[in-house]
């Protein structure tokens, strides 16, 4: 069984950097692309990041670059966002996904996400 289990939300100041974990099992996790994706109050699934099945490659969206960086540790079978200079537009639930096909389309399958965890940016 495919489990993602996303870690590190809560509440942040404006400027502030906060670190997502999302441990996974069930998968080959080293063989897999993993991307984030994160839902706004009141709006759609956006793509966030992707990462390759190493590392070596990852992409992240024009709203984000240079503040939010994914990573990955294959050991440990987890994947990180690092999120600074957090803004109040950043608040919303970001999930993990294991990217099946496609990062756009499998973040809408709920089997290919986790539950989720809450990221809040407010003063």
């Amino acid at each position: 069984e495919v489990q993602l289990v996303e870690s590190g939300g809560g509440l942040v100041q404006p400027g502030g950097s906060l670190r997502l974990s999302c441990a996974a099992s069930g998968f080959t996790f080293s063989n897999s692309w993993m991307c984030w994706a994160r839902q706004a109050p009141g709006k759609g699934l956006e793509l966030v990041s992707t990462i390759s099945m190493h590392g070596d490659f990852t992409w992240v969206k024009d709203s984000v670059k240079g503040r939010f960086t994914a990573s990955r540790d294959n050991a440990k079978k987890t994947v990180y966002l690092q999120m600074n200079s957090l803004q109040p537009e950043d608040t919303a639930v970001y999930y993990c996904v294991r990217r099946i096909r496609d990062c756009s389309d499998d973040m809408k399958d709920a089997s290919l996400r986790g539950q989720g965890t809450q990221v809040t940016v407010s003063s």
